[in-house]
């Protein structure tokens, strides 16, 4: 049900679509769906609509939320060779368009049957274009002998704001959870963060801490910097780029702290209720830059014995400063303890190859290598710095880790070259990787424990 009027503020209509407070309120995808339904109720009662006009607006929103269609509001096109941030937005996209669609169509049916009543008369609204493309009969509907201004800024209104909220959306993987900040404008109030979002992922390949930013300016209303601007190095004063953020109620980071390593996101967040949290706090790496970490050369560890058992991890934050905090993968093992940081765990597992059938960036006819074993696990996690090899290709052997320990394992290893291997099946050498040098580091196998079948 659209949201109720206060006592303190107007009722629906006139040229109030509605009754958002002016310091903003939080709602689901639902919650803020629903209350855009006065505008299609307004577009259904101006033109006086049909069950059948409801089968032309539905194919407009179809159309609008697709990828690859003539009226699409995301021309973004994903194939193989597609980055992985470029593909798992593309599959949101998707996922999150048909499910938006259903709900329109749902929508439709039900406001021609049983209109929203609008006690202070007719919405009239003034909706700026946004240059969405109509279909040939959403056009004759809209704008023909049958609809007119007032039909086309409603409808215009309504499917911004839809568009708007499946943008917003992209970066979550639990999209339906996530709290949205909505303003008296509805959504507009994340257009420019939102262009500069899908500027990037349209025109480039798109950085995380870009996405972790428009995720945050869609919660909060306020973004972390995914870079500098202005002077060369000066920092954005809306605040630094991080992998996560907190807001209140919740927190706000990337997927695989819940998900298998071989398998999760590389670059798609997820909203985790909080209670605790109560303020905006972004959550940065140690190393901004991971090229000037010292680093150990995994033959200078002492080679692999024994295994050493499950190792037990915990992600334990450390104190805000400046808005900012870093956390850390703390790891123990017969009372000894490592730390990793979380920042550069993560960092580890976006850069981290895997093989075909996972993310098919190993080819699955490569031919097969037989490296030799490296340092055990708990080792290398106690390493000064970032472990590498130049020596050729070495196995970490991780089976038997849990997934915390496999993740801490990929921020102690130097993330250029790393593949993430199941044990159950044979290491490929993948093609040979050019490097401005001509002495990059080899290849370190870290070999975990295949997938479970669900």
């Amino acid at each position: 049900m659209p949201i109720a009027p206060t006592p303190s503020t107007p009722a629906l209509g006139g040229s109030r679509w509605n009754t958002f407070p002016a310091a903003g309120t939080a709602l689901t995808a639902r919650e803020f769906f629903t209350a855009t339904e006065p505008l299609l109720q307004g577009v259904i009662d101006d033109n006086a609509l049909t069950a059948a006009d409801g089968e032309v607006l539905e194919a407009q929103i179809r159309a609008t939320l697709a990828l690859g269609s003539r009226e699409t509001s995301l021309p973004l096109a994903v194939g193989p060779g597609s980055a992985p941030a470029a593909r798992e937005l593309g599959a949101q996209a998707e996922e999150i368009g048909h499910e938006l669609a259903s709900w329109a169509a749902a929508a439709l049916e039900r406001l021609l049957a049983d209109r929203i009543a609008l006690p202070a008369g007719p919405l009239v609204v003034r909706s700026h274009c946004y240059g969405h493309l109509l279909t040939p009969p959403a056009t004759d509907l809209l704008l023909g002998r049958r609809g007119g201004p007032v039909t086309m800024q409603l409808y215009n209104e309504w499917l911004h704001q839809v568009v708007l909220l499946r943008d917003a959306l992209l970066p979550f993987t639990n999209w339906q959870d996530v709290p949205l900040l909505i303003t008296p404008t509805g959504l507009r109030h994340i257009e420019p963060a939102r262009d500069a979002f899908l500027t990037e992922l349209l025109v480039r390949r798109i950085r995380h801490a870009s996405i972790v930013a428009f995720a945050r300016h869609a919660v909060t209303g306020t973004s972390g910097s995914s870079g500098s601007s202005g002077t060369l190095g000066a920092p954005n004063p809306s605040g630094p780029a991080g992998y996560g953020f907190e807001a209140s109620g919740g927190t706000v980071l990337p997927a695989v702290l819940d998900q298998p390593p071989l398998t999760a996101p590389r670059y798609l967040l997820t909203w985790r209720p909080d209670p605790a949290a109560d303020e905006t706090v972004t959550h940065v790496a140690e190393l901004r830059d991971y090229y000037a970490a010292p680093r150990t050369l995994v033959e200078h560890l002492p080679p692999a014995t024994a295994a050493p058992g499950p190792l037990t991890g915990r992600v334990v934050a450390g104190p805000v400063a400046g808005g900012a905090r870093t956390a850390a993968i703390e790891l123990t093992h017969d009372g000894a303890t490592a730390r990793v940081d979380l920042g550069q765990a993560l960092r580890g597992h976006r850069f981290a190859h895997r093989p075909d059938g996972a993310t098919g960036d190993v080819p699955a006819d490569a031919p097969v290598a037989d490296p030799p074993a490296a340092a055990d696990v708990w080792t290398a996690l106690r390493a000064s710095g970032l472990v590498w090899t130049q020596a050729g290709d070495a196995v970490l052997d991780a089976t038997g880790q849990g997934d915390l320990v496999v993740l801490a394992l990929l921020g102690r290893l130097y993330p250029e070259n790393v593949t993430l291997h199941p044990a159950d099946r044979p290491v490929t050498h993948p093609a040979e990787r050019a490097t401005a040098s001509g002495n990059g580091p080899s290849r370190l196998v870290v070999r975990i424990d295949p997938p479970q079948a669900d």
